[in-house]
């Protein structure tokens, strides 16, 4: 008998008799070291028949938990990846319904339920929303473990009391149950199992053997010959092999990693060799380093030793590997591929040979302005990778963007990056207080208010700004203003004071992205961008400037043409 997880797997789906099938399912049984690590995932989603949209919803569900589920870190638990995962999905959902026609009927919205199975060693953990079905066969009994969310508003009237994207507050059933080998799970729709006897569907994987395929598609038949007029799908798990269980799976969760320990030049550390450090803070330790299997030079990072008993700190960590894995940009430092079982906490990273955009300032003081808005524009292209996946990057500043050779900036520190579907949750308030560098931190950040697009455009202003000047905006100021009536009163230093190369309008520009108020600020990463570049006819009438300064002498003639009217008037009298 195999020493690891091995299952069978069948699966069926069908539209019966509607026109389009709503249901969306998938099973991902990935290659070690994962299938140690996060298990086997099965998802089966079903869209609701009021919403001519709820495909995609079902789609979207079941990808990303799939997808996502497997980037989460793993020191966490599999309730946590997988509610995290489900929490950020419900709230993408919700956003998509409130933004679209139907915010003011959200059950014609981005609306569907979910139920998912994952199996990880000796254990099946499972999460459900709405009122599709889960069900085990062991000995051949069937027991159906999870409940349907349906309220009934009087005899042969209900509707959905839970569902993904229907509220921005998402309530998940989770159980977790010990596995024997021979167990079967099976995942339905309710256009399934409201037109079978539990009988039929036991009856069905007896005969069908080892063609689960077979079984799942008998029983969408039955169903469809007995009347169902909804969409039909079912999945049929069967557990062929355990792995022997782990002592610490008798009483508790999965562990946390180890901390690492202190490391060294040429230590040898989880199968890699440190080369040598790259940097050291009081939030984390770099390492340059070396994988001894591949070859491959990368860079290791580690907690901060003086923080490895904060359990906040600890959490936006393995978050940060969560996020690197989600974003897909030549803007954004890209993870490495974990070829083997991790046993202490760290991130690896691709090493990028070059040099941070603060010591680039440092060696170009004065650079032109093209030169400036090339960067700029780089640095928000990766910013708006983030904000597609409604993340914003709370700690933009020159020490956390790399200038390759080619001259490509990339952004490689997500550590206070704030994830909308995360925060919702954590406990209100964990996630609300500064993380960034307070002097590239929008002002709303210091009253207590959450992140947003504009508070990563108003730090992105700041660096421009810096470039352009050697100086920040507003001194140190912004973050002892803690108040609005303060914010207020912050003046916004020009940048012609310093550069008097710099064109009236540019200074317009960056008035405008800095402003103290986020909501007089640009509203888009890609208007100011555009604006820095092709300023618009109100920007260059407003950045006129006087006659005096564009011609002095036309404006001392007109004077003295003014001075000799006025003399003749006062002779004429």
């Amino acid at each position: 008998m195999s020493n690891r997880l091995s299952i069978s797997a069948g699966q069926h789906s069908d539209p019966g008799r509607k026109a389009v099938n709503q249901d969306f399912h998938g099973l991902c049984v990935p290659g070690e070291p994962l299938l140690g690590s996060k298990g086997i995932a099965v998802a089966l989603a079903d869209g609701i028949s009021s919403s001519d949209v709820s495909h995609i919803a079902s789609e979207t569900a079941v990808k990303s938990l799939l997808q996502d589920y497997f980037c989460t870190p793993e020191a966490w638990s599999v309730k946590k990846s997988a509610q995290r995962v489900l929490v950020a999905t419900n709230y993408w959902l919700h956003a998509q319904t409130r933004q679209s026609r139907y915010r003011y009927d959200q059950d014609r919205g981005y609306v569907c339920t979910l139920s998912a199975l994952i199996l990880k060693t000796t254990t099946a953990h499972l999460f459900h929303i709405g009122d599709a079905r889960i069900y085990r066969l062991r000995g051949g009994q069937l027991e159906q473990l999870t409940e349907d969310h349906r309220v009934w508003a009087s005899q042969g009237k209900s509707y959905l009391g839970r569902a993904l994207g229907i509220n921005a507050h998402l309530e998940i059933d989770y159980r977790s149950l010990p596995l024997e080998r021979g167990d079967h799970f099976v995942l339905t729709t309710d256009g399934v199992y409201e037109h079978l006897d539990e009988r039929w569907i036991v009856a069905a994987i007896e005969q069908g053997g080892d063609d689960l395929d077979a079984a799942a598609r008998g029983l969408v038949e039955q169903a469809y010959a007995a009347g169902s007029d909804d969409n039909l799908t079912v999945q049929i798990v069967r557990i062929d092999s355990l792995p022997e269980q782990a002592a610490d799976e008798l009483g508790q969760q999965v562990a946390d990693l180890a901390l690492p320990p202190v490391l060294e030049p040429r230590m040898r550390f989880d199968g890699y060799r440190i080369e040598r450090e790259l940097h050291a803070s009081s939030r984390s330790h770099v390492y340059l380093a070396t994988d001894e299997e591949s070859g491959e030079t990368l860079v290791l990072k580690t907690p901060s030793i003086d923080l490895q008993s904060d359990a906040a700190y600890l959490e936006r960590f393995l978050t940060e590997e969560w996020i690197a894995r989600r974003i897909d940009s030549p803007h954004v430092v890209r993870p490495c591929t974990q070829r083997r079982a991790r046993r202490y906490l760290y991130t690896a990273t691709e090493y990028i040979e070059g040099r941070t955009l603060a010591q680039w300032m440092i060696d170009n003081p004065r650079p032109d302005l093209e030169t400036v808005r090339g960067l700029v524009e780089q640095i928000a292209r990766g910013l708006r990778a983030f904000h597609r996946l409604e993340m914003v990057h709370q700690d933009l500043r020159p020490a956390n963007l790399m200038i390759d050779a080619s001259g490509t900036v990339r952004i490689i520190d997500f550590g206070s990056t704030r994830v909308a579907g995360l925060v919702e949750a954590s406990p209100k308030g964990t996630l609300d207080s500064p993380l960034g560098t307070a002097a590239y931190t929008a002002p709303e950040c210091f009253l207590g208010e959450p992140a947003s697009a504009r508070s990563d455009l108003f730090s992105l202003g700041v660096i421009a700004y810096q470039m352009l000047t050697g100086r920040l905006p507003y001194g140190t100021r912004v973050a002892t203003s803690r108040t609005r009536a303060a914010q207020k009163r912050l003046a916004y230093a020009p940048a012609r004071e310093v550069n008097r190369d710099l064109p009236p309008w540019v200074d317009d520009v960056l008035r405008k992205a800095l402003h103290p108020d986020p909501y007089k600020r640009y509203g888009e990463l890609s208007e100011f961008v555009f604006d820095l570049r092709q300023p618009g006819r109100a920007l260059l009438e407003k950045a006129r400037p006087p006659l005096m300064e564009r011609d002095p002498v036309l404006f001392w003639k007109c004077v003295s043409l003014a001075l000799a009217v006025v003399i003749a008037l006062l002779l004429g009298r």
